[in-house]
Formats: structure tokens, C-alpha cells, sequence
């Protein structure tokens, strides 16, 4: 049987062929998987349960392939899938067969134009599911199945004719607008779930209890209504974009990113300890591979030999045509959960060797600008991370603006890389994961050693921010308060040398606890 969990892989192995049929085979708790399986010659699988693994059978979608280079006259192509009774050609075309789970195919000769066939085809789950890819079509009417109630239903999604160029060969340069301003939206912790899911934490304008609903609708409305406010340049989800022990991660990723590349905003991403929980979730390389193929996706990888995946940074440029880098994004991955006797729950703290690749290219990167600075020497740079380093838990953290409301959750283990963003000049690290704290705060012991050890101007900083929980599906409550959902916005301003933050938070008609952290481009002290 031919599989893969990895999209890329499959991408690969079915370039330049078109689809010829399809089928769903059935197979019982009884069988084995060999046993159950279609001849792997002719059929690939789609890795998908139909039933999400919550019934005793299983059943899969088969989808059988020839190369286009190799096609003649005599083969079929699909050019057409219905679902559901009655026979979609009763009353004109006869032509239409049909398939198990209500599916019906429309077949026809090759005729030397692919451009209508079907070229490949795919499953998401849910009422809710979309799907952002483009010239994908993703079918309204869900299969027939009779799963349980409470089973998000499965969707076919077909792509007629080839696709278009990757949009990763085709992206543009970040820049600053003509006014100098940069606008970052930070959405943390969307936790979203194979279909519609539940919160149960919900609070209305008045902060009074709502009862339990659907999640991921929520935030999904939430999202777009802060995007078509804050209007920003870049998003940066900054993990947990899924919730834990979720059976398609395929379908829930594509609910956070289509409200971006619906407004054709870029967007880049790291990843939480829940992003690929769960003994069906999509490993963080499959994810990955399946972000940077989206529309206006900035995601990267990172470099193999560096522990975790998406460790990679973004430069925000002047405007066109100039290629000056005036702010620099970087982006780690910071791990998830780990066995610990010293606490309960422990994280795996950012590696060593993060850390190395951080300041080689941080350094690499002054060097550059260095070599051709033109007389401005300003340069702001951040850092996003999903779990927050211990310092974030110090008790001595002078907050400014925002609440602690939760006790940080971070690793045990001090890998010290708080010392390497402030020695390479970062002026703001900002995290998500305790989704109840959205504050941003200083150290002050750091301050008073930079103060004491420069001999020039001290650089305060880095600011520790909190981005807030934003999704619905995840918790927005310590004890027995609930809060409302938010999203952290960065505004870098290069005219004034400045950096401000500000939160969108549910029912605010205005911005809410803003905050300058940068001005006259060095770090605003505490008051």
C-alpha cells in the first residue's frame, strides 16, 4: 500500500499525474491491514479514518492514479465528483458511476486536455472545515458514512487542473509602509480541534458566564474581526495552533490560517507542546511542510542540524526599492513536554544549540548591516517563542502593563537564553502559553548589570511580553475567573526609532494597556 505522512513526500510522488478513479474501502476490526488493502499498483491511500478512529471498522479513500506523459486515448479521468442521492445525471447524462459513501464519478476519455480533470483529491473534517488551498474546491455535502452523531463529518476536496506555482517561489518582501510604521498581530494559542469543538469558559461584554458552545466558530469570528481592525502587516501565530489529541491536524490548521490568506496578509508561525500531541497528530515536519506551501506563508523549517523545526528568522526592509533590513524577527521552536522528577508539569528548555544558530546569525546579520550602513545605525529586533523562558516566572519582574494571573509554566532547566537575546541587543521576546497572563515586564537585576558592565548608553531588555490566549477551544480562566479572549499587536515605528504594544481584546472598542517600549530606539525604563 502506498503511504505517507508527510505531505511534501506525496506532493512529489504525484507530480504530473491525474486521477483515473476512486473508491472507499471498508475494512473491520477483524482484518488486518494487509488484509484490508487494495491492490498498492494501482491504489494509493488517503491516511485518513473516514470515521476519525472513533468506530470499530475504519474506512479509507483509495484514489487511483496514471502519469500524464503516459496517458493515452483509452484511459478514463475523473472530471467530476458528486455526493449524495439521487444520480447527479438521472435526467441528462448517464454517464455518471457509482462509488461507495454516496460518491459519484463522472468519467470520460482522454482527450489530450487535463485542464478539467481531477488531479488530486483529499479529506477534511468537520461543518466547519475550509480550505485555503488554492483553486481547491472543497465539497459541501460530507459523505456517507453512518458515523455517530458527534463525528465531524468527512468532506472530499478536489483540485480540478494543475496547480498553480507554489506560492513559496512567489513571496514578496516584508517592508515598511511609506510612513516608517510596521504592524505585527500576535495570535496565541488558538487550540483549535477536528470540527467545531467546545468552550466552556465564554464570557459575554459584561464578564458575565455564557454557557457552553461551539469553540472554534468563535475564534474564528474573533480573528477575523481583529484582522479587519488591526489591519496588520504580518500575523505571527505563535503556537498551539491546535489543540491536543485531535485526529485530523490537517483540517484544524487550516481553519486558523484561511482568515489571513483570505485578506491575502503574510504570516508566520512557531509551534506549541500541543501543536503535535496526540497519537494521530501530524508531526511537526508534516505541519511545516503543509504551512509553507499556504498562500502568503513566511514559514521556514530551519536548518536541519538545529534542534526543533521552524528555528528561522524574517527582515522587515525599507521601502522599495531599498534593501536595507530595518527590524529583524526570530522565530524558535520551544519544544513541548517532558518526563521531569524536579516538576510537574516540565518543559524542555530552548537547546544549546538554538541558542548557537541565534547568535552566529545575529551576529552575521550586524555584520552585514554594519558593512553597508548608511550613517542610521538603529536596528529593532524580537524574538517569539511559544513557552515562556524561566525568567518570565522571576519574581522580581518589574510588569508594566498587563496582569499575571496564572504562575508562569515553563521549563525547570535555565538554558540561559535570555542572556544571548540580551547580549545581541533584542528588544522584546514575547511568548504565548499561560493564556490568562498578557502582561509585559522588565528584570531588573538585568538592567542594573547592564548599566554597570557598558560603557556606552545601557541597553535595557529585552521586554518579557505575554500574548494572551486567543482561541476559544483553549482555557481563559484561572480558578474560578473567566477572561476574554485577546491578540498582542507590535507597531515598530523606524521614524521615530520606536516600538509600542498594545493588546485587541474581546468587546474593547479601543486598544487596551498600550505601551511604548522602545523610544528614541533605546528601551523605555520602568517607572
Amino acid at each position: 500500500m502506498a503511504t505517507s505522512s508527510d505531505p511534501s513526500a506525496i506532493d512529489l510522488e504525484n507530480a504530473g499525474t491525474v486521477i483515473t478513479d476512486l473508491t472507499v474501502c471498508f475494512c473491520s476490526p477483524t482484518e488486518t491491514p494487509s488484509s484490508c488493502a487494495l491492490d498498492s499498483r494501482i491504489w494509493h491511500r488517503i491516511e485518513k479514518d473516514l470515521y476519525l478512529y472513533t468506530a470499530r471498522q475504519s474506512a479509507w479513500l483509495h484514489i487511483a492514479r496514471a502519469k500524464e506523459t503516459e496517458l493515452t486515448a483509452n484511459d478514463l479521468l475523473v472530471m467530476d465528483i458528486r455526493v449524495g442521492q439521487p444520480h447527479p445525471g438521472a435526467d441528462s447524462d448517464n454517464s455518471w458511476e457509482s462509488r461507495p459513501s454516496g460518491i459519484w464519478v463522472l468519467r470520460r476519455s482522454y482527450s489530450g486536455d487535463i485542464r478539467q480533470a481531477v488531479t488530486e483529491l483529499d479529506v477534511l473534517f468537520g461543518i466547519d472545515a475550509v480550505d485555503p488551498r488554492p483553486q481547491w474546491a472543497l465539497m459541501q455535502r460530507p459523505l456517507q458514512l453512518n458515523a455517530q452523531l458527534e463525528v465531524p463529518v468527512a468532506r472530499l476536496s478536489v483540485l480540478y487542473g494543475r496547480a498553480k506555482p507554489k506560492q513559496s517561489r512567489l513571496r514578496t518582501a516584508l517592508r515598511v509602509r511609506e510612513d516608517g510604521k510596521f504592524k505585527v498581530l500576535q495570535i496565541s494559542d488558538t487550540h483549535m480541534v477536528t470540527g467545531i469543538g467546545v468552550c466552556k469558559d465564554a464570557i459575554d461584554s459584561r464578564g458575565r458566564a455564557l454557557p457552553e458552545s461551539a469553540a472554534d466558530p468563535l475564534t474564528v469570528d474573533f480573528l477575523k474581526k481583529t484582522l479587519d481592525i488591526e489591519k496588520p502587516d504580518l500575523v505571527i501565530l505563535a503556537g498551539d495552533q491546535l489543540h491536543h489529541d485531535i485526529p485530523d491536524s490537517q483540517s484544524a490548521l487550516f481553519k486558523v490560517v484561511a482568515p489571513l490568506i483570505n485578506r491575502s496578509i503574510p504570516w508566520a508561525a512557531v509551534f506549541g507542546n500541543h501543536d503535535s500531541e496526540g497519537t494521530y497528530a501530524l508531526s511537526r515536519t508534516a505541519q511545516m511542510s503543509i504551512l509553507q506551501d499556504l498562500p502568503f506563508s513566511l514559514c521556514q523549517s530551519g536548518p536541519e542540524q538545529v534542534d526543533g523545526v521552524g528555528n528561522y528568522y524574517l527582515e522587515i526592509l525599507a521601502p522599495a526599492p531599498s534593501q536595507r533590513p530595518l527590524s529583524t524577527l526570530y522565530f524558535l521552536d520551544s519544544h513541548g513536554q517532558i518526563p521531569s522528577k524536579v516538576h510537574n508539569p516540565d518543559y524542555d528548555p530552548i537547546k544549546q544549540s538554538q541558542i548557537d544558530w541565534f547568535t552566529t546569525t545575529s551576529q552575521a546579520l550586524r555584520k552585514a548591516r554594519d558593512k553597508n550602513d548608511n550613517g542610521s545605525r538603529f536596528h529593532l529586533s524580537l524574538a517569539f517563542v511559544h513557552i515562556p523562558i524561566p525568567e518570565y516566572g522571576d519574581p522580581t519582574l518589574i510588569i508594566r502593563a498587563g496582569y499575571r494571573r496564572e504562575p508562569t509554566e515553563g521549563p525547570s532547566f535555565n538554558s540561559h537564553f535570555y542572556n544571548a537575546l540580551a547580549k545581541e541587543g533584542i528588544l522584546a521576546l514575547s511568548c504565548g502559553h499561560d493564556h490568562v497572563n498578557d502582561f509585559c515586564a522588565l528584570l531588573p537585576q538585568k538592567q542594573k548589570e547592564s548599566q554597570q558592565n557598558s560603557y556606552e548608553t545601557p541597553q535595557l531588555g529585552p521586554w518579557l511580553c505575554y500574548g494572551g490566549g486567543s482561541g476559544f477551544g483553549g482555557y481563559c480562566s484561572y480558578g474560578r475567573k473567566r477572561y476574554h479572549r485577546r491578540t498582542r499587536v507590535w507597531e515598530v515605528d523606524t521614524s521615530t526609532r520606536s516600538l509600542k504594544t498594545w493588546k485587541h481584546v474581546e468587546y474593547a472598542g479601543e486598544r487596551v494597556d498600550e505601551l511604548v517600549l522602545v523610544e528614541g530606539g533605546a528601551v523605555v525604563p520602568p517607572l
